[in-house]
């Protein structure tokens, strides 16, 4: 394998462990399955790093690698749902990482897409994204097992929904109307009160038109005055790790009772208002919240969860 496929591997299993530890969750059981989350594997497979990976971590099942764009890190949360909800496995291991490369640069040069400054999500002045590198790791339980495993913890967070939809419009540029997007969000709140949102988070990446779709797929599913945010101003664009790097700072944020802020926002540069901020913001009611996650990608890719606050810490 090559180098850059080994450090992939070694980085995942760099932040997987401490997780593992502190969760007091074993990888090396048959119930346990690894998921990995990524955008491109420069010079080599994906499965092969993945494979190593989880070989690292003595897990018996073969890893399942997650790679749909910059959708990759919600959709591997989504997946991950679905097949602890189908009873094949109990516990879930899901990393999502990226490694930076001159082809991966050079693609977003080509398009245009990024900008000499720090990106500002939503804003007036916006000229496109910044690029990121990081890796992230979520750890899944079906809540009965995970009780039994361990009657000492208890679980904050549920997952609740998840949607992914192809709005085929484009290899890179996504719906003008936010389709997928807006797709996605409908799925996810279906049978819950907008209202019952405490926020979103969005991809927000500082570009014209993706920042644009989504304030326009928020504005159609009735959602532009709920709190939203973006933290590509703080780190840029993650890409296979963006999912759920965003996820778990937001989760942590909001147990906290925060809604991080907006990095380079200042003036609202959208058609459609979006309730982001600059600004930290607090949280009344840390018992009861609910939040979403969406993401948009290449290929017309759109993917939303939706996780609930239903104990207290």
């Amino acid at each position: 394998m090559p180098e850059s496929g080994e450090r992939f591997a070694d980085r995942c299993r760099r932040c997987v462990v401490p997780a593992l530890e502190a969760a007091s969750l074993r990888a090396d059981l048959p119930e346990t399955v690894v998921i990995v989350s990524s955008t491109k594997g420069e010079n080599f497979d994906l499965w092969k790093p993945a494979l190593a990976f989880a070989g690292a971590l003595h897990n018996p099942n073969p890893p399942v690698v997650i790679s749909n764009a910059c959708t990759s890190g919600v959709c591997a949360q989504i997946v991950t749902a679905r097949l602890i909800a189908s009873g094949r496995y109990k516990a879930a291991v899901v990393v999502g990482c990226d490694i930076l490369t001159e082809f991966i640069r050079s693609g977003f040069e080509a398009l245009k897409a990024l900008s000499p400054n720090s990106c500002r999500p939503f804003d007036a002045q916006r000229d496109g994204l910044n690029l990121g590198e990081a890796v992230a790791t979520m750890l899944f339980a079906d809540e009965q097992w995970w009780q039994e495993q361990h009657p000492e913890k208890q679980t904050y967070w549920h997952y609740e929904a998840g949607s992914i939809h192809n709005d085929a419009n484009h290899i890179t540029g996504p719906s003008r109307t936010g389709e997928g997007s807006y797709r996605c969000l409908c799925d996810v709140l279906e049978g819950v009160d907008n209202q019952a949102i405490t926020m979103i988070g969005l991809h927000g990446t500082g570009t014209l038109y993706n920042d644009e779709m989504e304030s326009i797929a928020l504005h159609r599913a009735g959602l532009s005055g709920i709190p939203a945010n973006s933290l590509k101003g703080v780190y840029g664009h993650t890409l296979g790790a963006a999912g759920l790097l965003e996820t778990i700072l937001c989760l942590r944020a909001l147990e906290e009772g925060v809604i991080l802020p907006t990095q380079g926002f200042e003036t609202q540069g959208t058609t459609y208002p979006v309730n982001v901020s600059n600004k930290s913001r607090t949280v009344e009611n840390t018992n009861e919240m609910q939040f979403i996650k969406l993401l948009s990608g290449f290929g017309g890719t759109n993917a939303a969860v939706r996780y609930k606050r239903t104990c207290n810490p």
